[in-house]
């Protein structure tokens, strides 16, 4: 049986607020750790039967980049389920939930922009 190990590490400010995140991974090649502004981890108890998850994301995230994680994150969910499940009319629906997600966001963005110019 084959072993892979994932290391996050968290240096964190004064405050203890994420100031950065890296990882590292034995099966990637890289050899120095990679740097990450945020990262979901989602894992799946079966005796619970709940999701136990951590989400850290360092303060200079900003929110467009937070708004295309969730886009992305979403999009990959769905392609997991689907490989998972088969069900690609379920797939379709968390695909379109994500796209009307991100459009939002770009209208609310695009709302503030113009609402910041006229001051």
């Amino acid at each position: 049986m084959h072993k892979s190990t994932i290391t996050i590490d968290v240096l964190m400010d004064d405050n203890r607020l994420p100031d950065t995140i890296t990882w590292t991974a034995t099966d990637t090649g890289a050899e120095n750790a990679q740097q990450a502004k945020a990262f979901i981890l989602s894992m799946w108890d079966g005796a619970e039967k709940a999701a136990l998850r951590i989400d850290l994301w360092t303060k200079n995230m900003m929110i467009d980049e937070m708004a295309d994680f969730f886009y992305q994150t979403m999009m990959t969910m769905a392609d997991t389920y689907g490989r998972a499940t088969q069900y690609s009319d379920d797939v379709e629906e968390l695909k379109q939930f994500a796209k009307n997600f991100y459009e939002k966001f770009r209208a609310k963005q695009l709302k503030e922009n113009q609402h910041q110019h006229k001051h």
